[in-house]
């Protein structure tokens, strides 16, 4: 008997093995079926450029700006402080709150000074495993200050006194004088905001070896940051490889691994993406054109064309010629003389909407401000009727007599080599001679573009394109002039003290609903007297594989990879 029971309890233990498993088997929430690893997720991507570091502030002072792109991979890398999304809200990333008035973390001092303070969330660290501290950012914050170093200035430090840490976790600023994007600080934008460095891996390149600073391999091969992606392998001229960060303080990625591809010709982007190769395009680089062709081709995916800059007509304020120019009237008119809504039609299919402003209806203040814009709609005989009235008179060829010089009245439209502003210079001219206005356009030479002279003292227009923040570079002191050996941000060369208040009220104000309201009667000002004129709005296009989630192109100045740990493929 006991052998016959070990050997009927061998056959039951047999037999069970080989039973299938019934439904209900295995741990509770599984089905008895052995699970498989999901397989990794991958994409590739491409940007119009060749970097040579993965650091906005040296690629930019290297000349490195035509590497496009470099912004945004350097925000998958690395992180700040916080970060800026598409309706210009910030968000904590390594620092637990954003300072505000309310939260007291962002103080105005009686003296004209402010104050502000982040406390860094718990456990940070760097893609390498070591401690990020206190310790980074003010070692970062002596690199910004560095004026010898070849990498160009975040702004944000001319106007920063002190930068300390009163305990291991809390960062604290004190300001000269008040600077609205003060919370910004160690917070990577489009306006080529510091990160935090590793102070571990570079601080003694810094002390030992400060020339060659900005070619240290952290800043580019062997980059380390705190970001939701770590470098992998980096080919230069070809590409580089980002593998997910399982110690990104937001979580680790949903896309496992991204191929950057360093694509310069456009056209052969364009194709990468039509044939599959590629599933988004990252930073700018593709033309209108371009996108228009994609748009009506490309089944698999969609063109997001966000709005970066205005582009206008910069009218000249100091010996403008014709001198006419300087009257308000005159450039209305010119204004209503041209069908901006069938140039968009024509060489933008409708891509962007006619400018009104410099404000674009993608800007966050936009809402709060467009009641402010004054318009003009395409309207030619309110043009001519406006002439009648200012008391000139046509010769008998049907063009107006300028007083000053008995001749045609004639304007000239400047602009750099450029494709898309070189056709439309025809345009503007053809349409100003309906009117009774000779236009004409002038394209400035190569060699002349560095000449200050030359480039600040254009007689009539010049047709460029700008962001929306020059409206605060537009200020008497900013003009260049023979005085300041032609150095300054203000290329109309408008002086207007009424204007030069508004302007100090805008960058000293810093509650929101306050500063949109200033903001808005700078519009105004701007709107009415004409201080340029706005053609259309410039996109940004990128282009975005159907299978991507959570991807969009940049808006105003947040940078497209702002959630690029958020970003997932359709399964």
């Amino acid at each position: 008997m006991p052998r016959f029971a070990v050997a009927l309890l061998a056959l039951v233990v047999v037999a069970t093995s080989c039973a299938p498993a019934s439904p209900g088997a295995g741990p509770a929430g599984q089905t008895g079926e052995v699970a498989r690893p999901a397989a990794p997720k991958r994409i590739s991507a491409a940007i119009r450029g060749d970097p040579k570091t993965l650091n906005g502030p040296v690629n930019n002072a290297a000349g490195g700006s035509s590497s496009a792109g470099v912004g945004e991979i350097e925000l998958m890398v690395n992180a700040g402080l916080l970060t800026l999304d598409p309706r210009g809200e910030l968000h904590p990333v390594l620092a637990e709150a954003v300072p505000t008035l309310e939260n007291g973390l962002w103080k105005l001092r009686p003296d004209g000074g402010m104050e502000t303070t982040w406390k860094l969330k718990p456990n940070l660290v760097w893609q390498d495993g070591a401690p990020l501290t206190v310790e980074d950012f003010l070692f970062a914050a002596t690199v910004a200050r560095d004026r010898s170093l070849a990498m160009s200035q975040d702004q944000a430090f001319s106007f920063i006194d002190t930068v300390e840490s009163p305990d291991s976790q809390t960062l604290r600023v004190t300001w000269k004088s008040t600077f609205v994007d003060a919370d910004k600080l160690f917070t990577m934008t489009t306006n080529g905001r510091m990160p935090p460095l590793p102070k571990h891996l570079l601080e003694i390149v810094y002390q030992e070896d400060r020339a060659n600073f900005t070619a240290s391999p952290y800043l580019s091969t062997e980059y380390v940051g705190a970001g939701p992606y770590r470098l992998k392998e980096w080919v230069l001229g070809s590409h580089l490889v980002l593998e997910a960060n399982d110690r990104y303080v937001l979580g680790r990625p949903k896309i496992d691994q991204i191929e950057v591809r360093f694509i310069l010709d456009t056209n052969t982007m364009v194709s990468n993406l039509l044939a599959g190769a590629v599933q988004l395009t990252i930073g700018r680089g593709l033309t209108p054109e371009q996108a228009i062709t994609v748009r009506d081709q490309w089944k698999e995916g969609v063109v997001d064309a966000g709005l970066q800059n205005t582009t206008s007509l910069y009218p000249q304020f100091i010996d403008s010629q014709p001198q006419l120019l300087t009257d308000v009237r005159f450039r209305r008119v010119l204004l209503m003389g041209l069908d901006r809504q069938q140039m968009v039609d024509t060489f933008l299919a409708g891509l962007v909407p006619v400018a009104q402003s410099v404000i674009s209806p993608d800007e966050p203040e936009y809402d709060g401000v467009q009641a402010s814009i004054v318009r003009y709609p395409h309207d030619p005989r309110r043009a001519m009727e406006t002439l009648d009235g200012m008391g000139l008179t046509k010769g008998p060829d049907g063009f107006y007599i300028d007083p000053s010089t008995n001749g045609r009245i004639t304007v000239e439209v400047r602009t750099r080599a450029h494709d898309l502003r070189e056709k439309i210079q025809q345009v503007i001219a053809s349409e100003w001679a309906q009117i009774g206005i000779v236009g004409q356009p002038v394209v400035v030479p190569e060699q002349r573009i560095n000449d200050r002279v030359y480039q600040a003292t254009f007689p009539g227009f010049y047709f460029r394109f700008g962001g929306p923040e020059q409206v605060a570079d537009w200020r008497s002191n900013e003009s260049p002039l023979p005085e300041n050996n032609y150095v300054g941000r203000n290329p109309i060369r408008y002086r207007n003290p009424e204007y030069d208040a508004l302007v100090q009220r805008l960058v000293s104000t810093i509650p929101r609903p306050e500063r949109l309201q200033v903001l808005g009667q700078i519009v105004q000002h701007t709107t009415d007297q004409l201080l340029l004129l706005p053609l259309y709005h410039e996109p940004e296009p990128v282009l975005i594989s159907n299978r991507m989630i959570n991807v969009a192109g940049r808006k105003g100045t947040n940078i497209q990879t702002w959630n690029a740990h958020l970003w997932d493929l359709k399964s």
